[in-house]
């Protein structure tokens, strides 16, 4: 019985992160509306400070986070290597060629672009991160067991 009772809090719990179009603020809905008027899809989130919104757009998934009053805090897309700049993707042919791409995503926000890559081979997993596509650095590196 105690267990049953906890999942059904976790699942209640995890149905109100989700917000429904009624539930957005109508400034955030604006905002939305305006900024991107072809968008499909359209699923949103509601955090403490936030509103998420995950929806399809030129084809692609897209994550677009605002705060209540509707400014637009930052765009989030998972992209392929090459969707990257030039350099970048010369950088991890050149330094990285032991490693495969496990994941790739492009922030953003209004004071430029950040990429986020994790490269991985049979021992190491290693995050990088580029603001604005000019060279990587080491974010995170993790010893894999």
């Amino acid at each position: 019985m105690k267990k049953i009772i906890i999942t059904l809090v976790i699942a209640m719990s995890t149905l109100g992160a989700f917000a429904r179009e009624d539930n957005v603020s109508p400034k955030v809905l604006d905002a939305f509306n305006t900024e991107f008027t072809t968008a499909k899809e359209v699923k949103w989130t509601a955090g403490n400070n936030y509103y998420k919104a995950t929806f399809i757009y030129n084809e692609k998934y897209v994550f677009a986070y605002y705060n209540p009053d509707g400014e637009l805090l930052g765009l989030t897309r998972y992209i392929s290597p090459v969707d990257l700049p030039v350099n970048l993707q010369s950088s991890l042919k050149k330094n990285y060629v032991d490693y495969w791409v496990s994941n790739l995503f492009e922030v953003a926000k209004n004071d430029g672009t950040v990429y986020y890559i994790t490269l991985e081979n049979a021992d190491t997993k290693i995050v990088l991160r580029s603001y604005g596509g000019s060279e990587w650095s080491a974010y995170q590196k993790i010893r894999k067991s």
